[in-house]
């Protein structure tokens, strides 16, 4: 799954990553928590330009009866979306991509669960693949929401979990966005374990299992806080 990850690539660079016109000011994030408004790249239509909101992270679908769903539905696995009713349609018609630098993992100890962060080699930043929706309350609430797809972990995440992220290939984020691309069988191939080789992980603090924790500390290489 994915729990926990970060996001402190300043606006210049994200535009440069991710072909944006335009992008607001962002404070970076060291511990993107669920239930957290977070960052999501997503265009309107095929001609229109992608663009930079911030989304609730937990999934809502637009015919649950009550928002608090959105907690258990902060991952999807890709080789069920398609058919699970919570996610079909978002896949087919509402694709995201979610920009982060890094995230974490936690392995089961005798200890108990040691934290570890993983990222690019080049600690260039990247994109989950994730799918949104747009719920409303029968109050008239409106909150728009999104969930990050996850897959077979990678030979790096396999000793740690058995389960990682969908990490896209900047390659795959045009077809991703395309709204003209509706077919799950399309976009299976895009959805799979992210080359190891081109990745690095190392142990951190338990300090990133606080969500309110949110500083350069949360990802320093455990035994090199300040």
């Amino acid at each position: 799954m994915c729990g926990r990850y970060s996001q402190t690539q300043d606006s210049q660079t994200l535009a440069q990553a991710f072909d944006l016109p335009q992008v607001p000011e962002l404070l970076p994030r060291y511990n993107v928590a669920p239930g957290q408004e977070i960052a999501v790249i997503g265009r309107a239509n095929a001609q229109s330009p992608r663009q930079l909101k911030l989304l609730r992270w937990g999934l809502i679908p637009h015919w649950a009866k009550d928002h608090r769903i959105d907690h258990k539905l902060i991952n999807a696995r890709s080789e069920t979306a398609a058919t699970k009713p919570s996610f079909r349609e978002a896949l087919a018609k509402r694709r995201c991509l979610i920009p982060a630098d890094g995230f974490y993992e936690w392995k089961k100890t005798e200890a108990g669960k040691q934290p570890f962060y993983f990222q690019m080699a080049d600690k260039s930043p990247f994109a989950f693949a994730g799918l949104w929706e747009r719920w409303r309350s029968p109050k008239g609430e409106v909150i728009t929401s999104c969930t990050i797809l996850t897959t077979p972990a990678n030979a790096r995440l396999a000793p740690i979990h058995d389960r990682m992220p969908v990490i896209l290939s900047p390659a795959h984020y045009e077809q991703w966005l395309n709204p003209a691309v509706t077919d799950p069988q399309q976009l299976q191939p895009l959805m799979q374990p992210y080359d190891a080789d081109q990745m690095t992980h190392y142990a951190v603090s338990q300090r990133v299992n606080k969500p309110g924790q949110d500083d350069p500390d949360c990802r320093a290489p455990l035994g090199m806080h300040k």
